[in-house]
């Protein structure tokens, strides 16, 4: 009889509206992946075997399968808003029980762990306070919102080109108070162990032929001399007939400071690359390691999913880094719900590895992954599963006719 075939395809049409009613229904949910209803037709066993004559008694839901496909790209205003560019998934922990998800929509809980809509944190490989990442087991990501320390000025590196038609000073001895005792000077700022910024002052005094002596000052303090006594350079540099430096050793530079910080510390001057040419003196470099104390201004996610801060002094480091994982076969995850998935003996264990390595995609700051449901698709889909729907129904019709024809019979 008809009946059974009609039913199974009534049954078949009817879970193929609600997948794709599903799908519609979350054509605006970031990260989703639309579903497709995979069908089978369905044969009675026989004892005698299979046979050219043998009908089919109808179809039955296979599978309902997840399509993994890329979708677009939008751009947000949130900085924590991440999307994946290729495979992937972000890995999530709540409370030790890791799920899986595409959905790139975080931000930061009240203690700066990295969190998702249902409070799951964001897992990845945590750095120290030193910027350096501990690459074994992943962790709960945790944004460190301290102030950054501040670092000693060690070394400057200062490439200037001092005037060789300069001639030598006629007042003496050197007064760094007195313009007439020096040829040119320059300054840079250095800073002491507590992130307080001194100004060291240079002053280039030409002595004789392709020869000059050079003196410092420390806000304003002379450095190596105690006036009245006479002034101390703190080194001297040479030059070869074609104006280049010959090579020397950087001077060791004492800085006193009365702030509370490591006093004296000493800061190495570096003139490498200095020159001695008929033109006006020019600073070219300089440069110095050290810097004050900063506040966390803000972050970024780079395409590798290093999480890079930034601070008000100017400096940056790392934070941490994003982690991902993929499947062997990602259509045995199984669905979570609320965008998170979770693996299972289908979809094999998770292969953990950082963005832009293996078969993991890249990463893209400020902007979201766009449902990857084609809603004019969908429409079609749904008149052609209203049709199955209405032929079925159609079948069952035609059966039941025919079977009153037959009970009319005298």
């Amino acid at each position: 009889m008809g009946f059974q075939q009609g039913l199974s395809g009534l049954n078949a049409a009817s879970k193929s509206l609600d997948v794709i009613g599903n799908n519609v229904s979350n054509a605006n949910t970031v990260g989703f992946k639309e579903s497709q209803a995979q069908f089978a037709d369905v044969y009675a066993n026989s004892l005698t075997g299979a046979g050219a004559s043998q009908i089919g008694i109808g179809t039955k839901v296979a599978v309902v399968a997840q399509q993994f496909t890329q979708g677009n790209i939008s751009a947000s205003n949130n900085p924590l808003d991440v999307a994946i560019n290729g495979g992937g998934f972000f890995r999530m922990s709540n409370n030790g029980t890791i799920t899986y998800a595409r959905n790139g929509q975080f931000q930061l809980d009240k203690s700066g762990y990295i969190i998702n809509a249902t409070g799951a944190r964001l897992t990845g490989y945590t750095a120290n306070a030193n910027g350096v990442l501990s690459t074994g087991a992943p962790a709960d990501l945790n944004i460190n919102t301290s102030d950054l320390t501040p670092q000693t000025t060690t070394k400057v590196k200062a490439v200037l080109n001092l005037d060789s038609g300069s001639t030598v000073p006629v007042t003496t001895p050197f007064n760094m108070a007195d313009p007439t005792t020096y040829n040119s000077s320059t300054a840079v700022s250095v800073y002491d162990s507590l992130g307080n910024a001194h100004t060291l002052q240079t002053f280039y005094v030409k002595t004789g032929a392709n020869a000059w002596n050079v003196y410092a000052a420390n806000d304003g303090v002379p450095i190596g001399y105690v006036p009245p006594a006479a002034p101390v350079p703190v080194g001297s540099l040479a030059f070869a007939t074609d104006g280049s430096l010959v090579p020397a050793p950087p001077f060791a530079v004492p800085l006193t400071v009365g702030t509370g910080a490591t006093s004296p510390f000493t800061v190495s001057v570096d003139y490498t690359g200095t020159s001695q040419y008929g033109s006006a003196f020019s600073v070219n470099a300089l440069k110095q390691d050290g810097y004050t104390s900063g506040r966390l201004a803000g972050f970024s996610i780079s395409a590798d999913g290093t999480i890079v801060g930034r601070y008000t002094n100017g400096q940056s480091a790392t934070l941490g880094q994003v982690v991902l994982a993929n499947f062997t076969n990602p259509n045995g995850l199984q669905s979570l719900g609320n965008n998170l998935w979770t693996d299972t003996a289908a979809s094999g264990p998770a292969l953990v590895g950082t963005p832009n390595s293996g078969s993991l995609g890249v990463l893209q700051s400020s902007a979201v992954e766009d449902s990857n449901v084609d809603l004019t698709a969908e429409l079609v889909n749904m008149i052609t599963a209203q049709r199955n729907y209405q032929a079925n129904a159609q079948t069952i019709k035609t059966q039941d006719q025919v079977l009153q024809t037959l009970v009319n019979l005298r």
